[in-house]
Order: C-alpha cells, then sequence, then structure tokens
C-alpha cells in the first residue's frame, strides 16, 4: 500500500457500533505511511472518545463546526484543504442522506461539501436500514457523483440481525483506499516534470534565484506517479524529498536542466520548474569582494538562458509539452501568449503575487490554458490540485493523440 506514503487521510467517525473499529483503522493507514487526522459527530463520542482517537492519531480530534479557536472559526475550510482523502467510516443511514442530499449540518457533512479531494464512505448500519429504499437511492446517488462505496460486509450485527450491514474490516478499507490513488490514466507513458528553481552561479559563493519551493513539480511527480506513468523528475535546489516511483535527476542552472531535459523528453513533458530568464555572462572563479574605493554600486553582464519549455516543444519529435506561467498581472493574457508563442499544448497560470497560494505555499489555484478555451481551479492543496490537473492532462493527451 506504497500510495498511501504521506497521504493526508482525513476520517470521519460516525455515530454507530462499528466506531470502535475507526482506531484500528488509524493505525492501519499510518502503518501505510498516511497522516491521519479525525473528526468525529456527536453520535460517534457515545460510543467512543474523542481521547482515545486523539492518542492513536496523535493529532486532535474536531467535534465542533463552529469552533473560534480553530483557524478564527473557519476550521472546516483549513481541514477541507488538508485532506488527500476523506474517508467517513463508519458512515451510517443518517450521514449518507445528508451527503446525498447537501446537507451541511455539523463540522463532518460541512467538510465534505468544502472538499475538494475524493470521497469515500464505509456503511455501518443494520441489515434492515442497508436494504431500505431510500438508503439505496441515496447511495445511488453518491456513487452517481463519484463518491468510492467500501462495502458492507455481511454477517452478524450488534443487534442479532444477519445480513448486509457490517462495516468493512480497517485492513479491507485501507486497501481499498490506497486503491483510490491508482488512476492509470497514464499507464505506460514516460512523464518528465521539471521542479523547483534554479541558480545562476555568479562567483563560488554567490548565485541568483527565485523563491520557488518546488512544492507543485513534486505533487505532480507523486500524482504522475499514482496515475502510471514512468516519471522523471528534473529537479533544481529544494528540501523535499523524491516522491516514491520517482526517478529524480538534481540540477543547479537552467543549461544543466536542458541538457537533462533533452536526453529525457519523455512523451508528456511539464515544466513546472522556475527557470531564470538570465544567467551572468562570466562566473568569477574566486569570491567576489568589495572594491577598495567603496563604491556603492557592482555590475553584472547577464545574458539569456535557453528557453526550455519552447525548445522541448520545437523538437523534430516533440513530446505533448505543458508550460507555466507564473505572473504578477496580466495573468491570462501572458498565459495565452505563451501558449501560442512557445507552441505548447496546455499552460496552467498561476497568480504569484497571491501570498496565499503560489511560491512556498502548501495550496495553490490555477487556470488551465489551451487553445480551445480556460478553466479555473480554486483553491485547494497543492497535492490534491496535482491529481485534478493529472487528469486533465491525460485527457488532453489523448484528444491530441487522437488527431
Amino acid at each position: 500500500m506504497s500510495s498511501l506514503t504521506h497521504k493526508h487521510v482525513l476520517l470521519g467517525v460516525c455515530g454507530g457500533i462499528a466506531a470502535y473499529k475507526s482506531a484500528e483503522l488509524i493505525r492501519r493507514l499510518q502503518d501505510a505511511g498516511a497522516a491521519v487526522r479525525v473528526i468525529m459527530t456527536a453520535g460517534a463520542q457515545e460510543f467512543i472518545t474523542p481521547l482515545t482517537l486523539q492518542a492513536l492519531s496523535g493529532n486532535p480530534v474536531h467535534t465542533q463546526l463552529l469552533d473560534p479557536e480553530a483557524e478564527a472559526g473557519m476550521g472546516h475550510i483549513e481541514l477541507a484543504r488538508w485532506a488527500d482523502i476523506l474517508l467517513i467510516a463508519p458512515a451510517t443511514a443518517e450521514v449518507i442522506a445528508k451527503l446525498a442530499h447537501g446537507n451541511g449540518s455539523d463540522l463532518l457533512t460541512t467538510v465534505a461539501l468544502a472538499c475538494q479531494a475524493p470521497l469515500a464512505i464505509a456503511p455501518a448500519m443494520n441489515q434492515a436500514m442497508w436494504g431500505h429504499g431510500a438508503t439505496q437511492e441515496n447511495l445511488a446517488t453518491l456513487k452517481a457523483r463519484g463518491v468510492h462505496i467500501f462495502g458492507p460486509a455481511s454477517g452478524t450485527q450488534a443487534c442479532g440481525d444477519v445480513g448486509l450491514g457490517r462495516m468493512s474490516e480497517p485492513d479491507a478499507l485501507a486497501e481499498a483506499l490506497a486503491n483510490c490513488f491508482q488512476t492509470g490514466v497514464l499507464d505506460g507513458l514516460r512523464v518528465t516534470i521539471t521542479a523547483g528553481p534554479t541558480r545562476e552561479a555568479i562567483d563560488p559563493v554567490r548565485y541568483i534565484s527565485n523563491h520557488s519551493s518546488g512544492k507543485m513539480g513534486y505533487a505532480l511527480a507523486e500524482a504522475c506517479a499514482e496515475a502510471g506513468a514512468r516519471v522523471t523528475l528534473i529537479s533544481g535546489p529544494t528540501q523535499l524529498p523524491t516522491p516514491a516511483h520517482v526517478t529524480r535527476i538534481d540540477i543547479n542552472s537552467a543549461q544543466d536542466l536542458l541538457a537533462a531535459a533533452l536526453e529525457q523528453p519523455g512523451d508528456i513533458f511539464i515544466g513546472a520548474a522556475a527557470v531564470a530568464d538570465y544567467r551572468p555572462q562570466s562566473i568569477a572563479q574566486q569570491k567576489l569582494k568589495k572594491q577598495g574605493d567603496a563604491t556603492d554600486e557592482m555590475t553584472l553582464q547577464l545574458v539569456r538562458n535557453p528557453d526550455i519549455i519552447a525548445t522541448m516543444a520545437s523538437l523534430s519529435n516533440a513530446p505533448f509539452c505543458v508550460g507555466f506561467a507564473a505572473e504578477t498581472e496580466n495573468l491570462l493574457a501572458y498565459a495565452r501568449s505563451k501558449l501560442t508563442r512557445k507552441k505548447l499544448k496546455l499552460v496552467i497560470a498561476n497568480d504569484v503575487s497571491r501570498t496565499d497560494i503560489g511560491f512556498n505555499s502548501d495550496e495553490n489555484a490555477v487556470t488551465l490554458v489551451t487553445a480551445s478555451g480556460e478553466e479555473t481551479l480554486n483553491t485547494r492543496s497543492k497535492r490534491q490540485l496535482a491529481r485534478d490537473l493529472v487528469a486533465r492532462i491525460a485527457d488532453a493527451y489523448q484528444q491530441d493523440r487522437a488527431k
């Protein structure tokens, strides 16, 4: 279950006797490498205490919608953005009905409405409640929306009845959850992604660089690997761990990056790195010193760096090229110009003047620009955004190859 490594699992626990299994489920998810946060309904707290699940998860358990101490009263939004997936286990007939009808009357259902990540439920209820027409209609509604439904299992129930309605066992749920991240939309394809900043040396000590953290590119590499691609990540200097099943090539300068990219163009090339437009014309062999005449100025002669994404798109057997446009003004105009000038298939535009998203943030919001139109993906975690982007890139790639 390596696909759960470093994933953020938000676990919703509802009021039913199966809530005792949630404690073991937390352990199984953590054993698979996931980080777990927990939301409990009022009913769930009648069966198992928040303190138990807090001790097991290592995180505070969330129970109240209107909590003024939780992110200034907007804790449900923070939780929704944190999650890579929301799993409700056990999911009662009541909560299933609320989800089907968009009822956000408590913290759990409000988070479910606000969450951009996938939703999965593990139903647990009496066999007669499970078989009721209303419950089955609600489940059909959720399934049509793409909600993952795990179980239920059949067997003896707490009330003495025998039949469908038992919550699936923790091991089975952990495995089913891991499978949610294996989409297969890029099966067999080679994807090359650039990420992070470049460093253009001035002397052996100093360099020109930028504020890119690499988080967006690394999230895309992880999402492409989950989608079945063979991923090469060409990375500038970052502090980030290499995603599982990803081959990483470390570089410093734009010229290093271009050389690595030409060796590994892939079927799809995603240029997410923040590449310096210029570099010093010459690199001093020794550390530059302040001038003895106490001058307040120093002049650096700069020359243009190669345009990585344009170079890749102009190859005779060019990969499907996806570029990024990180702008502080006229976002869409510049993105569309880049799409046309550089002969790209898709440009992902984001406003780096915003302090709440973009560089160094764990969240982002972007607009996808193609020859046929635009689509905005609003603020969400970079990891969830990466999965959403990969789905759209895979679809655009297939449409392009079908021409």
